[in-house]
């Protein structure tokens, strides 16, 4: 099975922890050259040290907001002047939670621009170069909410649709070009953001955090929320030569929980 990166370059975003470091790792152990983007330079330099270098690797980073799309518009289209992605993982935090019903517009236009809006500049940017190279891969990571919503993230469950029709679009779109184009969508994982969700609904249920963890193992045919690592064994997967004939997909990597196909 050919899982060699070396030589490539990968661009991933939200990538000082969790599911985004995770994936930069695994990436790396590849043999990728991996370019950090997230907005806390001291983190970035940190993380950036901690990635394998043993096969002659050049790690970058750079500095960004998405909730700034003009930034990141302006920071990656300068990037790419001098540089080839050949891969591009699109990866950010969620929105808050909350009923849909009782979110205000402004919510719903935030999530957009942060998710669908940044993903779509970082993608038109990337595109040219990996079709000159006649190797991409776009990755999203999203949620098991495009298959199933999940109660209590409404404007995100709507949000993360959006980009997974958006993503189907480009991966039919792309696909001549070598490029392709896949969604991946985490279950509960160990990461920050599970922890938001869990203390969330712990507060809307007035029970114990450890509580709602217990509700959420039970769902789970392997017993266990994820590890990050094993999330992003499954981006790095997705983007090596191995992956090259699955295109437009939606994978849950959720221990089984979900109850759809």
């Amino acid at each position: 099975m050919n899982l060699d990166l070396t030589n490539k370059t990968a661009l991933v975003c939200g990538s000082t922890q969790g599911l985004g470091y995770a994936s930069a790792i695994e990436l790396a152990l590849l043999g990728c050259n991996i370019v950090l983007l997230a907005r806390n330079e001291e983190k970035l330099k940190e993380k950036l040290d901690t990635l394998d270098k043993s096969k002659g690797q050049k790690h970058q980073y750079l500095v960004a907001d998405f909730s700034n799309t003009a930034i990141v518009k302006t920071t990656i289209d300068g990037f790419v002047k001098t540089n080839t992605i050949h891969i591009l993982v699109n990866n950010t935090g969620g929105p808050p939670g909350g009923a849909a019903l009782n979110a205000e517009p402004e919510e719903f236009l935030t999530a957009f621009n942060n998710h669908l809006i940044n993903n779509h500049n970082l993608a038109q940017a990337v595109v040219p170069g990996m079709k000159a190279a006649g190797f991409g891969r776009i990755i999203n990571v999203i949620s098991t909410s495009v298959k199933n919503p999940i109660p209590g993230l409404g404007v995100s469950n709507t949000i993360r649709a959006a980009v997974a029709n958006w993503a189907k679009t480009l991966a039919s779109e792309l696909g001549p070009f070598g490029v392709t184009v896949n969604n991946v969508l985490p279950g509960f994982t160990q990461t920050v953001r599970a922890d938001y969700v869990i203390s969330s609904k712990a507060k809307a249920n007035n029970v114990t955090e450890d509580e709602i963890m217990k509700q959420l193992v039970a769902e789970i045919p392997l017993g266990r929320i994820g590890r990050p690592e094993e999330f992003g064994a499954t981006v790095a997967f997705l983007c090596s030569p191995a992956a090259a004939y699955i295109n437009g997909i939606n994978l849950p990597v959720d221990g089984g929980r979900l109850g759809c196909l």
